[in-house]
């Protein structure tokens, strides 16, 4: 029996997947799919994610159908270079439909939330998926295009039979990353496919299993006319805004759906497993570590007028020391990996929406466009991968915190010195030629005094293996600094610090 709450869920469903359609070419299951089949208990038997799907594609027929004529009267379309992938897509629809019959509810509906999920990172990580030298419109495929045409349109083909979703999304990223498509072009030409392949895997779907049409006749009807009008009114406005917005947008949407769809699914499996709560605990306590250090930051920034320099490296001082947080803070060392993995594929997208904000080159003193960004993410997951080899695989976490905080302060003491004192360039090959002697100089030297007290406080070893240690890792530390370019020297000098001391606790003790 069905309840007033059930038909709520068909119209926000609806809703949703009309705006991922008309926003950004969605296949509509992208988004019906997974609330159908999580929170209307009718669709949770044991063919219910195969008719969620069905639904979802019959309500992607008129509502692809509305985006395209809106892209077209924009001339946002081009189907000369988007033929073969049209012929392809169609060609596989009904036996990834008749597939989907074989496979069953588990496999569509565990594959069909987690898509969502993804999809929604990618928007975020890259709203504008496009190709820096885009061909021209109406271009004829050349028979590189035809072979990426031919390969993708037949694996799409297939794959939006099967389970009905992601079609229109890996569509345009095939258009924009391997066709040259603009991104507006590639919505209008994605959803005209769409509108072919969604009627033939819909019939499909009928046809195998006729149940749909005669029991599910109130959510095709519901699901059509709102997914339908939703997406005409976002095509509308998706014409009107720049591309950027538009995936932003459609990025935090999908994100936000994904991940709340899943937790509902696995909500019994969640609430089961340790490591996930042990992961959240050491996150969080690491993200109150970062709104303290931030304000903290904020406030010096705006009643202090500190050197450009030294405020810069004053922000780098909380992201090296975040080592120590997350091994100190964590129960276990695939706790802390885990935690820095998820703060940095957090973090990123946060920091590109920030780039729009005007103070932001000034607040985060950042030399090039993207470099702030960039850095973080790699430090990041550099300090999860290290922490994961150091700690879970060799078992000596000092290791990875006495490599991070030498390759911490021996950079700031670097660039301190060198832009202030830094009087002779190093000629040596393969080196950075603005690097200095001082500057390499004072690295050393900073990164041995902060070996030998990391290796005396975490360590039991007796203070002359101390200094011997970090008297010998010190200087490779600034060397690879000093090779290392273009801010590669986050990853490079805590790994070869970290090599170093590994090596010499073989040899040494």
């Amino acid at each position: 029996m069905k309840t007033s709450m059930e038909y709520f869920w068909y119209v926000a469903a609806a809703l949703g997947a009309g705006v991922g359609t008309g926003l950004a070419g969605l296949s509509a299951a992208t988004v019906m799919v997974p609330i159908l089949i999580v929170l209307c208990p009718s669709f949770a038997g044991e063919t219910g994610a195969y008719q969620a799907t069905a639904v979802a594609l019959a309500s992607d027929i008129l509502g692809s159908a509305v985006t395209t004529a809106v892209y077209i009267k924009h001339k946002n379309i081009d189907l000369r270079r988007g033929w073969v992938m049209l012929v392809c897509v169609l060609t596989l629809c009904t036996a990834g439909s008749f597939a989907a019959w074989l496979a069953g509810d588990v496999v569509l509906g565990g594959f069909s939330l987690f898509l969502t999920f993804c999809i929604g990172i990618r928007f975020l990580v890259m709203p504008e998926t496009r190709r820096r030298e885009a061909g021209a419109a109406g271009a004829r495929l050349d028979a590189k295009g035809v072979a990426v045409s031919l390969f993708f349109g037949l694996t799409i083909g297939f794959g939006t039979g099967f389970v009905g979703t992601g079609g229109g999304m890996m569509m345009l990223v095939v258009f924009t990353a391997f066709l040259g498509y603009e991104l507006k072009t590639a919505v209008g030409t994605s959803t005209f496919i769409m509108t072919f392949t969604a009627l033939i895997a819909s019939a499909s779907h009928i046809l195998i299993n006729p149940a749909i049409l005669l029991e599910r006749w109130d959510a095709l009807v519901i699901c059509i006319v709102v997914a339908t009008a939703a997406s005409l009114v976002s095509a509308q406005f998706a014409n009107r805004v720049k591309s950027r917005v538009v995936g932003l947008v459609t990025g935090g949407v999908l994100t936000a759906l994904g991940g709340s769809m899943i937790l509902l699914n696995y909500r019994e499996q969640i609430m089961g497993c340790a490591l996930l709560w042990q992961t959240l605990g050491c996150l969080g306590r690491f993200v109150l570590y970062i709104v303290a250090a931030a304000a903290i930051l904020l406030a010096v920034h705006f009643t202090c007028r500190l050197p450009r320099e030294l405020f810069r490296k004053m922000l780098h001082l909380p992201a090296f020391l975040s080592v120590v947080v997350l091994v100190e803070s964590a129960e276990n060392w695939m706790a802390a990996s885990l935690a820095a993995a998820v703060f940095a594929l957090v973090l990123y997208p946060v920091l590109r929406l920030l780039e729009g904000w005007r103070g932001y080159d000034d607040l985060f003193v950042q030399r090039r466009a993207g470099e702030v960004k960039k850095s973080l993410l790699m430090l990041f997951l550099m300090l999860a991968g290290l922490i994961a080899i150091c700690w879970g695989l060799l078992g000596r976490p000092w290791i990875a915190v006495t490599a991070v905080l030498m390759w911490g302060v021996g950079d700031a003491a670097a660039a301190l010195v060198g832009k202030r004192l830094g009087k002779h360039p190093v000629r040596l090959l393969m080196a950075d030629r603005k690097k200095t002697r001082e500057g390499s100089a004072a690295m050393a030297a900073a990164a041995f005094l902060t070996g030998t007290g990391c290796l005396l406080a975490y360590t039991a070893l007796p203070w002359y293996i101390c200094l011997l240690a970090a008297l010998v890792t010190a200087p490779v530390a600034a060397l690879t600094e000093l090779m290392s370019h273009n801010g590669n020297d986050t990853v490079s000098v805590p790994a070869a610090s970290a090599a170093v001391l590994w090596l010499l606790s073989l040899v040494m003790w």
